[in-house]
C-alpha cells in the first residue's frame, strides 16, 4: 500500500502529536527533524468496527489514509468564561479579559486539538516520494470547524463581563485550517512542502514543550503568541514554502510565506531560518538544541477593547467592545534545549519578540484574510501606531517567553509531566505618559508586566487509541499584561478522554 511506503509523512507536525506510540504527545520532538531512514513497521490497516475501536489499526485505501482526534473533558475553572464553540481552545482554559466567575463547564481539546484529516506518500523513483496532507481542526461538543476570529465577532458590541471565551488565532474557519499541503520528501536530499504549513515555531515549540502545547496545561499551548513568533495568526502560513533537511544529528530548515493578507495568511510576508542538532552520549543521555529566526512584515493581530479603567487596571464602565487590528512588524530569535535520559526529558526553551512599527498599514482587512474567514464582513478598524516611530507612539514593544519543565515515562502507557512558563512584557510607553505607570503599573497595555503559569497531568494510555488523563493549571498576570482583565488569576482543574485514530 501507499501509506505503508510513505513513511517520509512521520515527520509532520499532525502524524507526530496524533500517533499512537506513548500517551502525552509521543515524542513531538521527531517533527523538528527529516525524514527517518529506517521505516518503522506500521500497523495494520483496520478490517473492522471493534478492530478499528480496541486496536492499533489505521483507517487506509489506496495509499491514502484517514487520521484524527477526538478530545472531550470536563474541568472546573476558578475564574472562566462561557464556552464558545467557534473558539479553537473553547474555554479559558487560562487567564484571560473576560475571565470572570467560578464555573464547571465542559473542557474540549485539553491535551491535544480534536481534528481529522487525511495524508498519504507515493514513491515516484529512487528514494523519493510524493507527499500531502490535510487536517482541519474542530470542537468536539460544537462540532464547528476551529474559527476564533469567529469567537471575536461572536462578542463584538458585548460587554466584557458577559463575554464568552473568546481570542484571535491562525484558524479562521477553513476545511483545511490545521495544515493543506503538498511535496516532495527524500532521506538523501530533504523534504520540500508548499501551501499551508505550521510556522518552524509551532512544529518546535510542540517538541520542546513538556506538555506538548496543550491547550488546558500548557500556557504556549493555549495562548499562541510564542508559535506565531509574535501574532497568533501567523502560527500557520497559507501560502509558502517549507524546507528541512537533516544530515547525521545535523538539521536544518526554512520557511517562506510568498502571499499576503489576500491569500489567507496573517502578515504580509514573513521567513522563518532553523539550525539544530543533537550531542548524543553527552553523559547518560541526549542533548537536543535548536534555534530559530523569525521576521514577520505588516503582522495583523485582532483584539476586542474598548473598556474604560481606572489607574489598577479594572474596568470601571463596561460598554460592548470592537475588535481591532493591530499592525506590526516582528522579529524573534528562539532558543530550545532538551535533556533526555531513560525514562526521563527536561526541558527547556526562551523566545524573545520585538514589535516595531508596520512597514505599510492597509486600509481595510478583507474577509478573505486568514484572520477574519467566516466572520463574514472587512475590518476597517486598525492601528499601526502602537509601536515606536509614529507620532503619539511608544518605544518597540518587547517580549519574552521562557519556559522549562519534565516529563516522566512511568510506563510505555503512562507519563507525568509538569511544566512551568514565564513571560515578561517591557515598558514601550513614551517619556510623557511614563507617570501613569508608575502610578499604577497595570494602568495601560503599555506598562511592563508578567504573566506565569505552572502546571502538571498524568496520562494514561488504557488502550492502543485511548488516553484518560487528568491535569491542572494555574495562571496569574500582572502589571501591564493584566490592563482592563476583570480578574487576574485563574486555576483550572481538568479532566478528559481522548481517542486517537
Amino acid at each position: 500500500m501507499m501509506w505503508k511506503s510513505g513513511m517520509a509523512v512521520a515527520i509532520f507536525a499532525a502524524a507526530i502529536l496524533s500517533g499512537p506510540n506513548g500517551a502525552l504527545a509521543a515524542d513531538a520532538d521527531l517533527v523538528t527533524k527529516a525524514p527517518p531512514l529506517v521505516t518503522p513497521t506500521l500497523p495494520a490497516t483496520c478490517t473492522g468496527v471493534s478492530q478499528f475501536f480496541l486496536t492499533d489499526c489505521v483507517l487506509s485505501w489506496y495509499g491514502i489514509s484517514v487520521y484524527g482526534t477526538v478530545d472531550t473533558g470536563y474541568g472546573y475553572q476558578t475564574h472562566g468564561a462561557p464556552f464558545n464553540g467557534a473558539y479553537q481552545q473553547g474555554v479559558s482554559y487560562s487567564v484571560q479579559k473576560m475571565s470572570r466567575s467560578a464555573m464547571w463547564e465542559r473542557a474540549p481539546s485539553g491535551v491535544g486539538a480534536t481534528n481529522i484529516g487525511i495524508r498519504g506518500a507515493e514513491s515516484i523513483g529512487g528514494d523519493w516520494k510524493a507527499i500531502f496532507q490535510l487536517e482541519a481542526g474542530f470542537d468536539p461538543y460544537s462540532l464547528q470547524l476551529s474559527n476564533s476570529a469567529q469567537s471575536l465577532f461572536d462578542n463584538k458590541g458585548v460587554p466584557l463581563n458577559q463575554q464568552s471565551a473568546n481570542s484571535d488565532s491562525s484558524r479562521g474557519g477553513q476545511f483545511y485550517n490545521s495544515v493543506g499541503f503538498v511535496g516532495v520528501s527524500s532521506p538523501t536530499y530533504g523534504t520540500l512542502t508548499f501551501f499551508r504549513q505550521n510556522s518552524l515555531t509551532l512544529d518546535a515549540f510542540a517538541a520542546y514543550d513538556p506538555l506538548a502545547l496543550s491547550y488546558a496545561f500548557s500556557q504556549i499551548g493555549f495562548q499562541s503568541t510564542g508559535t506565531g513568533a509574535g501574532i497568533t495568526d501567523t502560527a500557520r502560513a497559507t501560502t509558502s514554502v517549507k524546507y528541512r533537511y537533516q544530515y547525521g544529528d545535523f538539521r536544518a530548515a526554512v520557511l517562506y510565506e510568498f502571499g499576503g493578507y489576500e491569500l489567507n495568511n496573517g502578515a504580509d510576508s514573513a521567513v522563518q531560518l532553523q539550525l539544530g542538532g543533537d550531542i548524543q552520549h553527552l553523559g547518560p543521555g541526549t542533548l537536543s538544541l535548536d534555534a530559530i529566526y523569525s521576521y514577520e512584515k505588516d503582522a495583523a493581530n485582532l483584539t476586542l477593547g474598548g473598556g474604560a479603567t481606572n489607574l489598577a487596571g479594572v474596568p470601571i464602565t463596561f460598554p460592548g467592545q470592537t475588535i481591532t487590528a493591530t499592525i506590526s512588524n516582528n522579529t524573534a530569535w528562539v532558543g530550545l534545549a532538551k535533556y533526555a535520559v531513560g525514562q526521563l526529558k527536561l526541558y527547556a526553551g526562551y523566545e524573545y519578540i520585538n514589535f516595531a512599527p508596520p512597514s505599510d498599514v492597509p486600509t481595510t482587512l478583507e474577509a478573505s484574510n486568514g484572520a477574519l474567514v467566516g466572520a463574514g464582513v472587512p475590518l476597517t478598524a486598525i492601528s499601526g501606531t502602537a509601536y515606536s516611530g509614529l507620532p503619539g507612539s511608544g518605544s518597540d514593544k518587547h517580549l519574552q517567553i521562557m519556559w522549562t519543565g519534565a516529563k516522566y515515562s512511568v510506563s510505555d502507557n503512562l507519563d507525568i509531566a509538569t511544566g512551568y512558563y514565564h513571560y515578561i512584557q517591557n515598558n514601550f510607553f513614551v517619556a510623557t505618559k511614563a507617570a501613569n505607570c508608575i502610578a499604577s503599573s497595570a494602568a495601560h497595555s503599555q506598562c511592563g508586566g508578567t504573566l506565569d503559569a505552572i502546571s502538571g497531568v498524568i496520562d494514561w494510555r488504557f488502550a492502543p487509541k485511548w488516553d484518560l488523563y487528568a491535569g491542572i493549571m494555574y495562571s496569574n498576570v500582572n502589571g501591564g499584561l493584566s490592563n482592563g482583565y476583570l480578574v487576574r488569576n485563574n486555576l483550572d482543574p481538568t479532566v478528559g478522554l481522548r481517542f486517537r485514530f
